[in-house]
């Protein structure tokens, strides 16, 4: 399809002159996997040198606290990286959030290191696509904006964090107070390799469920005990039985057990929610709540639950079906069919759209089979969605809201 010609073109055209590719290979080529605070610590430094090409405050923001139950029950705070974040004309009358995450799932010691060539325009790298790729597609939009006519009349945020990839728990605070009187939302996940962005996403919900039992003898005296580790498969058999339409449940892992000859005190249940809607999600806690009672009863021992939703379900609601209207219409004057489809993943737009934040969420690059060592990137969308987010920008600029 060939590109219409409009008012912003001039504009966009610079995007082949930004170092859309260079800085991301650059980017790529730091480990940033969420345990690894030294490389995190590297990359943010570089992102904060790279954003502070826009025209405001840039800063690092230390992480908030995050709890975690080790595999003894005990639960104490893990370490998280900084975030960047970013604000341009706060006084502006219509504002909007760019967000962006810049950990990975690869530790640091992990065999995908390195950026390769699959075939000409197709590169092979962590985190190229999710989403270093797409933290420079933001870049270069919010560039194409700032030499653009529409500059001075919208304002920003950007806030990319540490710690997406497993679930945001030391951002999600700071993501609800930026996201707080938003027009609308643009988040960076990859699209398909064919351009396909998510719609409507499910939520999830990460529990680790802690039961505290008695010891007790195998042999001499096996009744006077109480079977934390039997407690625990119950727990999971009925968590399992809720599973149905519109509420997928995954009992994931047991830790506990010890010697054959001794009643077991101690097991901790792993389970995620997967919920379609917030009325599921309703459904789902209510049944777990329950559940620990009855459990606590039946085998007379204690059980306490340690987790939460963390990603609400994200509907298509009327402002964001406008949003992605908008976007579909700039890609049709770029020559790009766009179109999207439900998922059931989940990121940082499920907590921008419980804030009431109309969002766009695979605003990045073009990519595929991420969160694997086959991950890949098709170099050419970087201009493409680099003008796709800009001329969106600049719409919502021109128009003052959606």
């Amino acid at each position: 399809m060939k590109a219409n010609i409009f008012p912003e073109q001039d504009t966009l055209d610079k995007a082949t002159n930004l170092p859309l590719l260079p800085r991301t290979l650059k980017w790529a080529k730091t480990n940033s996997g969420t345990t690894n605070l030294d490389g995190l610590k590297t990359v943010a430094t570089m992102l904060a040198d790279a954003f502070s090409v826009l025209p405001g405050d840039i800063g690092l923001l230390d992480p908030e606290p995050v709890e975690a139950v080790r595999a003894d029950g005990s639960v104490d705070q893990v370490q998280r990286g900084q975030h960047l974040v970013a604000s341009i004309r706060p006084d502006a009358a219509v504002r909007i959030l760019l967000t962006g995450h810049m950990d990975t799932v690869f530790p640091a010691d992990h065999k995908f290191q390195q950026v390769t060539e699959l075939e000409s325009g197709i590169l092979n790298g962590p985190g190229l696509a999710d989403m270093k790729g797409g933290i420079s597609v933001m870049l270069g939009a919010l560039q194409l904006l700032e030499h653009s006519k529409y500059a001075n009349r919208i304002g920003y945020d950007v806030m990319i964090n540490s710690d997406e990839e497993v679930g945001s728990g030391s951002s999600a605070a700071l993501i609800e107070r930026l996201a707080k009187g938003k027009t609308a939302a643009l988040t960076y996940e990859p699209a398909l390799p064919d351009g396909t962005l998510a719609g409507e996403r499910g939520g999830s919900g990460n529990f680790s469920i802690i039961f505290t039992g008695k010891s007790a003898h195998a042999g001499r005296n096996p009744d006077e005990g109480r079977n934390a580790l039997i407690a625990a498969a119950d727990m999971a058999l009925r968590l399992k039985a809720l599973h149905r339409e519109g509420l997928s449940v995954n009992p994931a892992k047991i830790d506990g057990g010890g010697p054959n000859n001794a009643v077991p005190e101690h097991a901790i249940l792993r389970v995620n929610f997967r919920p379609k809607s917030l009325e599921d999600q309703n459904e789902a806690q209510i049944a777990l709540d329950k559940l620990v009672t009855t459990i606590a009863r039946e085998h007379d021992l204690g059980v306490h639950c340690h987790g939460s939703f963390g990603r609400p379900p994200k509907p298509i609601d009327p402002q964001a079906q406008k949003l992605f209207g908008l976007v579909k219409q700039c890609g049709a004057d770029l020559g790009l069919d766009i179109s999207w489809r439900g998922t059931g993943g989940v990121c940082d737009g499920n907590n921008i759209a419980a804030c009431g934040v109309p969002v766009v969420d695979t605003m990045g690059v073009r990519g595929g089979a991420i969160h694997s060592s086959d991950e890949f990137m098709i170099v050419e969308s970087l201009v493409e969605r680099a003008q796709l987010s800009a001329l969106t920008i600049m719409r919502i600029a021109e128009k003052g809201g959606l």
